[in-house]
This record gives C-alpha cells, structure tokens and sequence, in this order.
C-alpha cells in the first residue's frame, strides 16, 4: 500500500510553546485546521484522548463533516466506552464520514491517569482487556445474528447491531505500544501498530517484533498490521536554519516545562532543578534510554526534545531542511513505515508547511522510484 501521513488533531491554537491557559474550543480553527489537513493531501489525523478534555467522537464527527477524504482516527480507552456501545458509536461515525473512520486503542500506560476515570485494572489486565475488547467489536461489526458475550471482562445476552461500517464487515483497528503485550495483541488482531519515533534500528527491531507476533497469531505476511511512526518535525528552509530554530523550541519546551514542574526553579545553564517522575509505560522508557545515548541519531532524529518533556506523549524531532525530513522519512518507509505522522511546535502553520514543502517530496521520490522498479531505494 501507498506511504500515507497523518497529523494530530488541534481544538484551539494553544500549542506546546505558546500555551493557552484554559483555552477552550474553537470551532473555526477546528474547522481551518482540519480543512487544511484535507487541502495538503494529508491520509488521516488523529484525534486524541485525555481523562480531562474533549470528547473524541464529536470532535470526530466535526471533522468529518468539515472535510471531504480525510480519515479520522478515534483514540479510545477501553474503559470509558462499553465495547457494544462503541461499536455503534464507530459505525456511525464511519457511516456519517462515508467510511473514513478508524479507531486507535489505548491500553492505559498511567496508572495515575488510569484511575481518574475509575479504572483500577493491573496494566497486564489492560492488556487483556483490550484484546477482549476489540474481539467483542468485530464480532458486533460483522455477526448478522444476536450474540451472547461471556468474558473475563464483559457479559451481556442477545447484543444486537443495526449500525454496520460502511464497507459491511468493519472498521481499521490501531493499537501502539513498546511492551510485550503490545506486540502480541496489536500483532495478533491489530490493522495498523502505532510507534514513537526511535532510531532506525531500534525501529527495525520493534516492526520484527511486531511482525513475528503477528506470524505467532496465524497471519500470513499479506495481513501483517501496518507500521505507523510518530515523529515531531522542526523545519526550515535550510538545515542550519533547522537547527537555530530546534534550540529556540528547545528552550521554550524547557522554561514552560520548569513553570509546570515546580515554580520555575532553574539551574545556572538553565536547566529545570525539579526531578519529573519516571514515566510508567515502556514506550516513555525507552524514549529516554535512547536520549541518554546522545542527542542526534541517524540523519536527523533529535532527542532533546524528549528529555525536556519528560517523554511526555510522542516527542522525539526530526530537524532539517524540506529535504532532509523528506529523506529522513524515507529512511523509516525503507524500513516498512506505511504511515508515517507528523506534526510540529507550531501545530497550523508546520501542517502548511509540511504540507507544501515535505508531503510532495516524499510522494515524489516514492513515485520516481516506482518507475524505476522494485531494487530503485
């Protein structure tokens, strides 16, 4: 399948260096922003979920009615939604957007945050209960007849479902994570397996991993989950210029995350006196583990941007020229990235500029090489 691109979904123009204290929604920057997703020829954008903001599947439905290809990736905890209640909740997204829906899961890596919305499972028993989860909504998309569910996780008698995908038989499912547990479930039942941006061979690792899960399962290589990469790209005309503007971002990142940490007390070099807690999920720990190897990795991957968040969500930068982070990404399609997010510091204006300057250079070199044949990259 073609190299697709996706971005994350913004309610407002608050934005990690100019945040927005209380910044609510925005209906017409909503609408700008996924309007230009949809202009620049972006596949996807994801709508996120957090314990304590806005509602994915009415910032979903926004989205699709703003727009006429873009599909629309729905983050959903388990344990906020009963799975035949998100079942139709899918489908009827993915009927009202004329099949554009795609729902991507999330175990719970916080305990923490877990526990603000009451659910106090193991993180082993996340696990299992996704995998239960999402056998419940194929099930509930395809089983022309009712059906009865006896679980470890849910129960319930003669669930029946009038509300179908568009296509009839369902919708993409997406599941990410580094944990071993990851691997399995998303190799075993998963579409599309989301990453955070690792160097390449760490990269290479986790797609074998993922890839021989998927074997373990019975899939043949024809039905593998595709590999979804997140990176955060800071660009500019050229590459020096790319790098006076990753260190401004960088300072930035630093000052605000010392605001929240603690009073904003720093060190002489500027450095944020307060210890962040070690975050909880796999994915934030091996983040930081490469960070302390070194700052860049590969053609252009930049880790600081990591440790000044505390790997905080995907974070990890690409830093250079159009063509750098062009060429930066083809070395991760090279890989078996088919789709490959993106999205800045800047959340508007980087989507316009990767939309301009860095899409067309990927579509380009990916196109020139197709007519080259297959030993061309």
């Amino acid at each position: 399948m073609p190299t697709e691109f996706i971005s994350l979904t913004f309610p407002n123009a608050s934005t990690e260096v100019n945040p927005i204290p209380g910044a609510g929604i925005d209906p017409a920057y909503l609408v700008r922003y996924a309007r230009t997703l949809d202009d620049y020829d972006f596949n996807y954008t994801l709508v996120p979920y957090d314990s304590s903001s806005y509602d994915p599947f009415t910032i979903g439905a926004t989205i699709a009615a703003a727009t006429k290809n873009l599909k629309i990736i729905i983050a959903l905890r388990p344990n906020t939604l009963y799975p035949t209640v998100a079942a139709k909740a899918l489908a009827t997204l993915d009927q009202l957007s004329s099949g554009r829906a795609v729902v991507h899961f999330i175990a719970g890596g916080s305990d923490a945050e877990q526990a603000k919305e009451g659910d106090f499972l193991p993180k082993d028993q996340r696990y299992a209960r996704l995998e239960e989860y999402i056998r419940i909504l194929r099930r509930a998309w395809q089983s022309p007849e009712p059906f009865d569910w006896d679980g470890k996780f849910y129960q319930f008698k003669q669930f029946s479902n009038r509300v179908r995908p568009v296509n009839g038989t369902g919708i993409p499912v997406s599941v990410g994570g580094s944990s071993e547990e990851a691997y399995r479930i998303g190799g075993a039942l998963a579409d599309i397996f989301g990453l955070w941006g690792e160097p390449l061979k760490e990269t290479k690792e986790q797609i074998d991993r993922i890839y021989q899960a998927a074997a373990q399962a019975g899939r043949p290589d024809s039905d593998r989950p595709r590999i979804w990469v997140t990176f955060r790209p800071i660009i500019a005309e050229t590459d020096d210029l790319a790098w006076q503007k990753a260190y401004h971002t960088l300072d930035i990142l630093k000052a605000n995350q010392a605001r929240i940490s603690g009073g904003g007390s720093q060190s002489s070099d500027g450095k944020a006196q307060v210890q962040a807690p070690t975050p909880q999920n796999v994915g934030s720990q091996r983040l930081l583990e490469i960070a302390s190897r070194g700052d860049v990795h590969d053609r252009a991957l930049w880790y600081p941007t990591v440790t000044a968040t505390n790997a905080r969500g995907a974070s990890t930068a690409l830093v250079g020229s159009p063509q750098t982070i062009a060429d930066s990404i083809l070395d991760y399609v090279d890989l078996g990235a088919e789709l490959i997010s993106i999205r800045g510091y800047d959340n508007l204006n980087d989507a316009i500029d990767y939309g301009r300057y860095v899409l067309p250079k990927v579509r380009s070199a990916l196109q020139e090489r197709e007519s080259k044949g297959p030993d061309s990259a």
